[in-house]
């Protein structure tokens, strides 16, 4: 066994981003019978793009319209390393195994963020299977500046309208207060089946009842292990530091500022080129951060992001 070889890997989400595919390896192949997103080995000259639209044709028998980049794997089985290239596919010709034979002994279609309802799974998807059930718009409060009373209104409407990931920030409050601006996010928040990540305090996430905790680069520096914590994200500014967070383990990263802000006008960010070359690689979900809005959801996602973090028009 020699070098690494490098593979595109399909996830595919239908229209309403709830639900993605997996397809069992035929009978004859290595892990002939386990579960694995479709997909397969870039040939040379090929892009990943290119290979992966490739294998779906002969695969499944549709062209893919709209994919973007998101994630890298690598993982090393007894007969290979292979390097999983995930792309996200969310639009396509053509229907599954009837425009061509299918070439997988049968595809399931899985909800995300449940338990997997087909096995044995390839082990390398493991993580790919967490990352799918992480919400592609992160809402950070700034209570501290808009009030606790409206701030709280605001999410209410807004998990009303859909919201499923909250970071609580506000670190300039005392513990106390900021432990109870918390403790009612999270209320509000478990009553919608949302997430809550805290900011940069692991013990008001734990008091909280909060589902993670959310590192700032300084303390993602200074961490050299996972904090036991369901869900550990972290805001990097660099391709180094989002690194460093695939190294620990991390669920997820903030990066930016993408844009320039209404807090620092004068920055004009990174920009989408930037964003994206700074994702090269990256083993975990990233968050575009800094002068997001809503409508810049799909344009973050083909610039490589699993989604937007707002701390202004959530």
């Amino acid at each position: 066994m020699s070098g690494i070889v490098e593979v595109a890997a399909a996830v595919m989400l239908r229209a309403n981003g709830t639900e993605f595919l997996l397809a069992q390896r035929p009978v004859g192949k290595v892990y002939a019978g386990y579960w694995e997103f479709p997909g397969g080995k870039v040939e040379p000259g090929e892009s990943v793009r290119q290979a992966l639209i490739r294998e779906l044709q002969e695969e499944l028998g549709i062209t893919v319209t709209e994919c973007s980049p998101w994630l890298t794997r690598q993982f090393t089985y007894p007969h290979a390393t292979v390097r999983l290239n995930f792309w996200r596919a969310t639009a396509w010709t053509g229907e599954i195994g009837i425009t061509a034979p299918l070439e997988h002994s049968a595809v399931e279609w899985q909800a995300c963020g449940t338990a997997a309802t087909v096995a044995p799974i390839l082990p390398a998807n493991d993580p790919i299977l967490k990352a799918l059930a992480l919400p592609t718009t992160m809402a950070i409060t700034m209570a501290e500046s808009e009030g606790v009373e409206r701030q709280l209104e605001r999410l209410e409407q807004a998990l009303q309208q859909g919201l499923r990931l909250i970071q609580v920030r506000d670190k300039g409050w005392p513990p106390a207060r900021r432990l109870a601006f918390a403790e009612a996010v999270t209320r509000l928040a478990q009553a919608h089946g949302a997430l809550v990540v805290i900011n940069d305090d692991a013990e008001i996430a734990r008091q909280a009842g909060a589902d993670g905790l959310h590192l700032s680069s300084g303390q993602l520096a200074a961490c050299t292990s996972r904090p036991d914590f369901t869900w550990v994200g972290a805001s990097c500014h660099s391709a180094e530091e989002i690194a460093r967070a695939g190294e620990l383990g991390l669920d997820y990263a903030l990066l930016g500022p993408v844009l320039p802000t209404p807090s620092h006008p004068e920055s004009s960010g990174l920009g989408w080129p930037e964003f994206g070359r700074r994702l090269n690689s990256n083993r975990l979900p990233v968050f575009a951060l800094g002068g997001m809005k809503n409508e810049l959801l799909t344009a973050a996602q083909n610039h490589g992001a699993h989604g937007i973090a707002l701390m202004r028009g959530w």
